[in-house]
């Protein structure tokens, strides 16, 4: 099958008027599209930090070497989840290719594009069902990472740990040998950012268990917190690094830009943070003056019969506004960031092109033996169903807000303790899978 790029030069060539047509599955809205690579459109992304030392200024530069005709204006954007979806409220006023927010999946065809079908796109692209509903699909990622732990390996050395940790118990034996052995902090929550206990955590499910469907079984278990599963695996650990004393002292007062020198310079050993993050820690280990080999990765301290998973997912999906007036020049954007800019190798991302390599900096896991799964697709006709569970029990997974009560609970700064909070999240979500799940 070609890929998307492939069918939008064909179409191209043979007739303009139906490129897309032929990468769209027939489902598109033509109106008001000039069927031409040609035309002004706006991408919005949330990498200020490639606005900042002009890489988006590069790669717009180079793009117009194969599509002179179509200026792109690049707009990035801090607080990018609010903003986006606020602005999502104007037809016009979230411009033509763009990073989804978080966004029902029911409400996908009111919003965006359909960019082909899963069938169509799954034998050529990862993370393809991720932003799908129906059986079609309204973005496809611009990278993907891993999930795991970040760390550094001087500390580790330094702390006498010869041998990465692949369970939860040796994972907090070694953060003690951090802790006797070494200055560093041994573990770093972040906090009071929050963002880096949400989805940076959640995304680990399916790894703790090797099953790929764990996220929709979870959709269905009234008692989701109880031991053997994956989200209880997760939170445990959190739950007893805290308990522990084995993190930042204060909390409230954590940081994350200042995090990642922190954590290159070897003040912190080591972080729950997906692969994406590994490019950044280097960038800021050079720019300490120390290597950019001091930062290692590893696989969510867990196994299975002796195996260790990590899941893999697609980071923000790239996704063509509805209400576009030019489609086509938003297509040949979307298809030339994904296939043609380099933007993954660059950021040390999966390509979402299944042919691509994997990057370098996953040697690591593929050293280890870890085997990398993708999250199964949720079943038709429950599209959204997890989060639907979530938002309607007020158990944030992807959020930061329970967890940040699971380590209050921990440090003592909150009634309770492992159990009782447990609890508490069990009965509270499985309120909500009899509501909606039956």
């Amino acid at each position: 099958m070609a890929t998307r790029k492939a069918m939008i030069a064909l179409a191209g060539t043979a007739a303009l008027a139906l490129t897309l047509t032929s990468c769209s599955g027939g489902s598109s809205d033509q109106s008001g599209d000039d069927g031409d690579f040609s035309g002004d459109i706006t991408f919005l992304t949330n990498r200020t930090d490639l606005e900042a030392d002009g890489t988006w200024d590069a790669y717009v530069a180079e793009f117009q070497k194969t599509y002179p005709d179509i200026n792109v204006t690049v707009e990035a954007i801090t607080n990018y989840a609010d903003d986006v979806r606020t602005r999502m409220s104007s037809p016009n006023g979230y411009g033509d290719v763009l990073l989804i927010p978080e966004v029902p999946a029911d409400q996908f065809p009111d919003f965006f594009e359909p960019l082909g079908t899963v069938d169509e796109l799954t034998d050529d692209y990862r993370f393809v069902s991720e932003k799908a509903y129906g059986g079609d699909v309204y973005g496809l990622a611009l990278g993907g990472t891993a999930n795991g732990v970040i760390y550094n390996k001087d500390v580790f050395e330094a702390a006498g740990i010869t041998e990465l940790p692949t369970t939860e118990d040796e994972f907090l034996d070694a953060l003690e040998k951090i802790a006797s052995e070494t200055d560093a902090t041994p573990f770093y929550t972040n906090y009071k950012d929050g963002w880096p206990l949400g989805g940076q955590w959640t995304s680990n499910i399916d790894a703790i268990t090797g099953n790929s469907g764990a996220q929709n079984e979870m959709a269905h278990d009234k008692a989701p917190w109880t031991e053997g599963t994956d989200i209880y695996a997760i939170d445990s650990l959190l739950y007893d690094v805290v308990a522990a004393g084995l993190n930042e002292a204060d909390p409230l007062t954590t940081n994350w830009e200042q995090s990642k020198t922190d954590l290159a310079t070897g003040k912190i050993g080591s972080m729950v943070l997906g692969s994406w993050a590994i490019s950044q820690l280097q960038t800021a280990a050079t720019d300490a003056g120390a290597s950019e080999d001091v930062i290692g990765f590893m696989a969510f301290p867990s196994s299975k019969d002796g195996e260790q998973f990590s899941t893999i997912g697609g980071d923000y999906k790239l996704a063509i506004n509805k209400n576009s007036s030019h489609k086509t020049a938003a297509h040949a954007w979307l298809d030339w960031l994904i296939e043609d800019s380099g933007f993954t190798d660059s950021q040390g991302m999966i390509s979402a092109v299944k042919s691509a390599d994997l990057p370098d900096n996953l040697s690591s896991l593929e050293d280890a033996g870890v085997q990398l799964i993708e999250n199964d697709p949720a079943p038709e006709g429950e599209e959204g169903l997890l989060s639907s569970v979530a938002d309607a029990s007020q158990v944030d997974i992807w959020g930061n807000i329970y967890r940040q009560q699971l380590v209050d609970v921990a440090r003592g700064q909150a009634d309770g303790d492992k159990d009782s909070f447990f609890a508490d999240l069990n009965e509270r979500w499985g309120s909500a899978v009899d509501q909606l799940a039956g």
